[in-house]
Order: C-alpha cells, then sequence, then structure tokens
C-alpha cells in the first residue's frame, strides 16, 4: 500500500475519533444549560428576586452589578479550587500508599485517578452549592449591603486559608512520605534523589565521551589493520553498552518517578492555593468601591462609572506590568519566578473585574431602557409616575445582573476546568481517557442535581451545577489540548459544535463564547 493510502486512511481515523469524542463532550456540555437555565428561571420569578431589587435601589444599578458578579465569580474560583485541592490530596494519599510489587507508585493505576476526579468533581459541587446558600442566606436576611461585608471579610480572610493550606500540605506531605521511608523527611529524600540523578546523568555525560573516544581509536584501527574480526566485536561491544545504558536509565526513571509525581501534584496545589488567595482582590475592591457610591447616595451619578473605569484601568496596569513582582508568602524564589508563578491569579483576577464591570454595564442598560421607553410613553401622552418608573428600571437591572451573574459564573467555571483539562491532556494523561472520565462525572452530578432538586435552594442549586460546568470544561479542555494534528483537531471541533447543538438549547451566543473560551484556556500553559 502507498504511503500516501496510509497516510490518508491515518488522517480519516483522526478526524473521526476527535468527532466521536467531540460529540461526547459537546453533549454533556450543552446537557448543562437546561438545568441553569431552569435556575435561573427559578431565581428570577422566586423570593430571592425581591431583596436583588431592593438592592439595586441601595446601591445603584452600577454598585449592584459589580457586586453580584464578585460573589458569583468568587464562589466559582473557590469551588474549582477545591476541587482541585480535593483531588489532588486524593491522588497523593493513594500514590503513597499503593506501591507495586518492586516498591515503585502504582502511576498508572486507573482506579486512583478516577477516585482523584470524583472527589474533585464533588468537592467543587459541594463548594459551589455551599457558597451559594451562603449567598442566598446573606441576601435574604440582610440585603445586598450585606454582601458586601461577606464578601469584603472572606476576601481578608483567604490570605490567611493560603498559609494554613500550605503549611497543612506539608505537614501531611512530610508525615505520609516520612512513615513511608521509614523515618526520612520528605524534602531530604527528595534532595538526595535529586543529587543522585544529577550524579548518574553526569556520570552518563563522561561515559559517552569516552565510548566515543573508544570508538573513534577502535575504528582508526580496524580501518588500518582491515580486520573483519575486530569490526564484529566492536559492534557487539557497542550493543552491550547500548543495553546497559537503557537499563540504567530504566532504574534512573523508576527510582524517580515518584518524586516526579508528587513534586507535580504539590506544584498543583501551591498554584491553585496562590490563586485561590488573590485572584478575587481585584474584583473585590471594584464592588466595594462602587457598592460604597451606592450606599452613600451617588449610585445614580455618571462620574461613578468615570470613577469605575479609571480604577480597573489602574488596576489592570498594575498587575500586568511586567516589572511588578508577586505577592507570595514565605517564598525565596527569584523574582522572574514570582512572575511566572503569580500569572494564574493575576490573569484571573483581571478577567474577574472586567468580568464584573461588564455586569454593571449591562445591568445600567437595562434600567436605562426603561427610562428611554417611559419617556417615549410620555411623550406620546400616557401618564407615569416617577415610583412607577423607579421600580421598574429596579426590577429590569436586577433580571439582568441575575441573569448575566449567572452566565458569567458558568463561562468562569467552564474556563478554569478546561484549563485542568488541557494541562492533563498535555502531561500526557490521554486525551480520551479524561474525556470519558470528565463526561462521567458530570452526567453523574447532573443526575444528582435533579434528583436532590426539591431539597436545594435556588442559590445551592445554581452552585452544584458549577460542579458538572467544570467537569464538562474539563472534558472540553482535553480535546482542545489534546488535539495534535489538522484532522483530529477539525474533527473535535465539528463534534463538540453537532454534540451542543444537538443536546443543547440552540443558543448560538453562548456557543460562540464558550467553545473559543474552552481553545484560549485550554492551550494556554500558565504554569
Amino acid at each position: 500500500m502507498s504511503p500516501y493510502k496510509l497516510s490518508s486512511r491515518g488522517a480519516a481515523g483522526q478526524a473521526a475519533l476527535g468527532c466521536v469524542l467531540g460529540a461526547v463532550g459537546g453533549c454533556v456540555l450543552g446537557a448543562t444549560e437546561g438545568p441553569a437555565d431552569e435556575a435561573l428561571a427559578e431565581m428570577m420569578s422566586g423570593a430571592l428576586l425581591k431583596p436583588v431589587s431592593e438592592g439595586a435601589r441601595a446601591v445603584g444599578p452600577l454598585g449592584l452589578g459589580t457586586l453580584l458578579g464578585a460573589c458569583a465569580l468568587t464562589c466559582s474560583m473557590t469551588s474549582v479550587v477545591t476541587g482541585v485541592i480535593l483531588a489532588a490530596a486524593l491522588a497523593s494519599i493513594l500514590l503513597a500508599a499503593s506501591p507495586r510489587p518492586g516498591g515503585a507508585p502504582c502511576r498508572g493505576s486507573t482506579g486512583v485517578w478516577v477516585a482523584a476526579g470524583l472527589a474533585g468533581a464533588f468537592g467543587a459541587s459541594a463548594c459551589g452549592a455551599t457558597l451559594g446558600v451562603v449567598i442566598q442566606t446573606v441576601t435574604r436576611h440582610s440585603g445586598v449591603v450585606g454582601l458586601i461585608w461577606a464578601l469584603s471579610l472572606f476576601t481578608a480572610l483567604k490570605p490567611a486559608l493560603q498559609l494554613f493550606l500550605k503549611l497543612a500540605w506539608a505537614h501531611a506531605e512530610d508525615s505520609c512520605y516520612s512513615q513511608r521511608t521509614g523515618g526520612l523527611a520528605w524534602e531530604r529524600e527528595r534532595r538526595e534523589r535529586e543529587e543522585r540523578r544529577e550524579g548518574e546523568e553526569r556520570r552518563e555525560r563522561e561515559e559517552r565521551r569516552e565510548r566515543v573516544t573508544v570508538e573513534i581509536e577502535q575504528r582508526i584501527i580496524t580501518l588500518e589493520r582491515g580486520k573483519g574480526l575486530e569490526e564484529g566485536a566492536d559492534r557487539e561491544a557497542q550493543h552491550r553498552e547500548r543495553e546497559e545504558e537503557r537499563e540504567r536509565r530504566a532504574r534512573l526513571e523508576e527510582d524517580s518517578g515518584e518524586t516526579s509525581l508528587q513534586d507535580a501534584i504539590s506544584n498543583m496545589v501551591v498554584k491553585y492555593v496562590d490563586f485561590l488567595a488573590f485572584s478575587g482582590i481585584p474584583m473585590t475592591v471594584t464592588a466595594v468601591v462602587s457598592a460604597g457610591f451606592g450606599v452613600l447616595g451617588f449610585g445614580d451619578y455618571s462620574f461613578v462609572f468615570v470613577v469605575l473605569l479609571a480604577l480597573v484601568l489602574l488596576a489592570s496596569f498594575v498587575l500586568l506590568r511586567p516589572s511588578q513582582a508577586s505577592l507570595s508568602i514565605g517564598s525565596n524564589l527569584t523574582s522572574r519566578g514570582l512572575r511566572k508563578e503569580a500569572s494564574l491569579w493575576r490573569l484571573a483576577g483581571c478577567m474577574g473585574m472586567y468580568a464584573s464591570f461588564t455586569i454593571a454595564v449591562l445591568t445600567v442598560h437595562a434600567g436605562q431602557e426603561v427610562a428611554s421607553d417611559a419617556n417615549r410613553k410620555r411623550a406620546a401622552g400616557m401618564a407615569m409616575s416617577r415610583e412607577d418608573v423607579s421600580a421598574r428600571m429596579n426590577h429590569a437591572a436586577s433580571l439582568q445582573a441575575l441573569g448575566a451573574v449567572v452566565f458569567t459564573a458558568r463561562l468562569c467555571q467552564l474556563a478554569l476546568g478546561a484549563m485542568v483539562g488541557g494541562d492533563l491532556a498535555r502531561q500526557g494523561a490521554g486525551k480520551g481517557r479524561v474525556v470519558m472520565g470528565a463526561v462521567g462525572a458530570a452526567g453523574l452530578l447532573l443526575v444528582l442535581v435533579a434528583a436532590s432538586g426539591p431539597v436545594l435552594g435556588q442559590g445551592s442549586r445554581v452552585g452544584a451545577l458549577l460542579g458538572a460546568v467544570g467537569a464538562a470544561g474539563v472534558a472540553a479542555g482535553a480535546l482542545a489540548a489534546g488535539g495534535h494534528t489538522w484532522a483530529s483537531a477539525m474533527g473535535t471541533v465539528g463534534g463538540a459544535m453537532v454534540g451542543v447543538v444537538a443536546v443543547g438549547k440552540w443558543h448560538f451566543v453562548n456557543i460562540g463564547l464558550q467553545l473559543p473560551l474552552v481553545y484560549i484556556f485550554a492551550m494556554t500553559k500558565l504554569f
């Protein structure tokens, strides 16, 4: 068979496989739209709408949009970090407690990664449901103004939570591996293994140079003497040396496999804990400033919009300028390393701040549309009181704020899940396994949320759905990052679009926003 036919059949097979996996991921992504729309409809028609409408009068539409946006994005980011930390902790425990017969960890055990994935999905869903209950309870009892204090308190406590989580993780890791290695501390063992690995690499380089020198000398002697027997002995010696080198490399990889995997898990936990601690600061400051103007009675003034826009631009410049050193507790890395470590929370913080600002603009626009409609009716001779127009403006602003908040939280959860899935696919976890595992977790969460719908409240139901959306994002991110050829990538995109449209609600605007966002976050290497 010709090489052209082989390559054509290979491209067709890759496109077909990508189309099937894309359709599966797209179906579960579309399946999350219906429950989210139902939960949003309940929020817009339930008892939660009244305190939100009163909040529009108390803090102004601009403050309401930024405050609700900051709360929703904080809930989404916190649930993702909770899921990642739980998955990493369970994977680390199972890897340390499940040795293979030779003493090496069971790195390839499917059960370990299935358990870790389920723990992460259910942890994210439980955290989202808990925060949804808290937001709903605070809004009903203390109004939107109570959200200002709750969000500010939570943001202020997160750096202390970051320090506690880092210390707890380091202590648990050291205790686990000191017990496993017979009293040796994990950090000391890691340094010894790194030194041993560096010594092996130096020895290999020296031996390679010596072999090259010997080979050159033997070839010169062989050419001079013209003896075929020596050439055969030379080839046999080279073959024996290559086998020895291969065995030495295998022993070295087996010895350093556990260290590399545990270091990767620890590094991921540290980065996501930093992300939890600092990513919410920019949007919280923006929300507190805008809502503060509304509490003081300046919520309807135009200069508040100018102040808010200037604050967003200034914060973006401070966070994203290249010379800025990152905020990190207890780290003695270089300035360049600090900037690289802080790239995730800085980017997420700026995006959350801009998303909150966009929600605020949409909230103001909804109220202005009602005011413009009232002016046209007055010009046509219809009598409308100022109180009636103000109530209708607050109602329209509340509806727009709730709709934009739920949609933005879903996009944030989808993007962060895609980042996790893309990183897993690039680390060699297997695109098909990651996609099918994430799809299974998302489907199971959707079934559980639907079954417990009468028990869950409005806010907790929306928060619980974030776990399913995050799992769908993991599947979509693995699809986006796992396509290594054009045929596979085109098949994946086509299958994903078919799956989303077939199972979803034909929201082409949502699809046009979701798929590019998934690809951007899945292909971005923030670590």
